[in-house]
């Protein structure tokens, strides 16, 4: 097994472990999220405003945050590396598609979608992907569709060995700053509209990046 190989399997196995309590963990959570939400709402907005289509959720866990998009309005769906994840994102949300997938090789076509969100999925993809990752969803988007992309603010990586109800997982957690994941998105061809930050004062700070895929 190569170390890419390495890498996706240790974060699905680790996902599969706890996508039982990690579920229980999101779910109403955006209610007490009020920035997030506005997020998501002018994102729904943009999407709109691009001549609207499907969306996909990269990275969607259990669903919750593409079940948010669907309550606004947008044809969303989810795509997730954890076969646990999906299976969870069903159940709770039948309503809706999910998919296992990738974000290094999205199970999708060409230009399919409308606009892709990535909410604080990247943190476990290590550098040396990103830009593969940033390709797919270049390829997969027409020209001037709108990218969201929340992650963790900082610098450096930590490794997390316990998760969500106890159980054990081997995954990293990688804090970036904006001007890093802003250069990656140039270089993947995308155009960065805006940025926030968010929770500076608290444990884990968060940035938001608003982009728009080039001609």
């Amino acid at each position: 097994m190569n170390d890419a190989d390495a890498w996706l399997d240790a974060t699905r196995t680790s996902y599969d472990t706890v996508a039982e309590n990690y579920a229980d963990q999101l779910r109403g959570a955006l209610a007490g999220e009020p920035y997030l939400r506005a997020v998501l709402a002018l994102f729904a907005e943009l999407v709109r405003a691009a001549g609207g289509g499907a969306v996909a959720d990269a990275g969607c866990g259990p669903g919750h945050v593409t079940a948010h998009l669907a309550a606004l309005g947008l044809d969303a769906f989810g795509v997730d590396l954890s076969p646990g994840m999906i299976r969870v994102a069903r159940r709770d949300h039948p309503g809706l598609r999910f998919e296992v997938g990738s974000m290094t090789e999205l199970p999708l076509a060409d230009a399919s979608v409308a606009a892709v969100l990535a909410f604080w999925s990247l943190i476990h993809i290590p550098d040396e992907a990103i830009p593969t990752v940033f390709a797919e969803f270049h390829r997969v988007t027409p020209p001037g569709a709108p990218l969201l992309l929340g992650f963790h603010l900082g610098d450096g990586t930590r490794l997390k060995t316990q998760g969500y109800g106890g159980h054990p997982m081997q995954v990293h957690i990688h804090l970036r700053r904006p001007d890093r994941v802003t250069a990656w998105l140039r270089d993947a061809g995308f155009t960065v509209e805006a940025e926030f930050l968010l929770d500076l004062d608290e444990r884990r700070p968060g940035a938001v990046l608003f982009a728009r895929r080039g001609l």
